[in-house]
């Protein structure tokens, strides 16, 4: 066995705690400061508190903040989507399709599905309008998560 590889033991090593407890135990460190013991400890005293050293709890509660405003923003989002006030124009279909529907008096999303709703037969009498549009039209709502009437 080598001699001097092994640190010196000492026998009457002070241990303090934060709370200003201190106990003596063998160890290879002559001093030991700990930041919670047996006198402080809520599962030893049946105190309900939250022991937090290096700030992990106001972390995990920016965090789960931040995850609560991500999710609002996410389902405003949403709602702005399928929101009946939407403009026709934002459908991206043919610009002839949606200037008949504009004179005919369908500016928004929710007046096309309120026509719709008393059937395609509605807005197909527009002159000029015809089913090609319609199906466009019906399709790009889908795609934009619109729930259309009659289907």
């Amino acid at each position: 066995m080598k001699t001097d590889i092994h640190p010196t033991y000492f026998p009457e090593a002070r241990v303090t705690c934060a709370c200003g407890e201190t106990w003596t135990v063998g160890s290879t460190q002559e001093e030991i400061r700990v930041d919670i013991c047996s006198a402080c400890h809520p599962f030893f005293t049946g105190e309900q508190r939250i022991v937090d050293t290096e700030g992990q709890v106001d972390r995990f509660y920016k965090r789960l903040e931040a995850r609560q405003r991500y999710i609002s923003d996410q389902e405003s989002r949403e709602a702005e989507k399928v929101s009946p006030d939407r403009a026709l124009e934002e459908f991206e279909v043919s610009t002839r399709a949606t200037n008949l529907l504009v004179d005919a008096g369908i500016k928004t999303a929710g007046d096309l599905l309120a026509k719709l709703e008393d059937g395609d037969e509605t807005v197909l009498d527009i002159d000029g309008f015809g089913r090609k549009s319609l199906a466009d039209f019906k399709k790009a709502m889908r795609r934009m998560g619109y729930e259309l009437p009659n289907e």
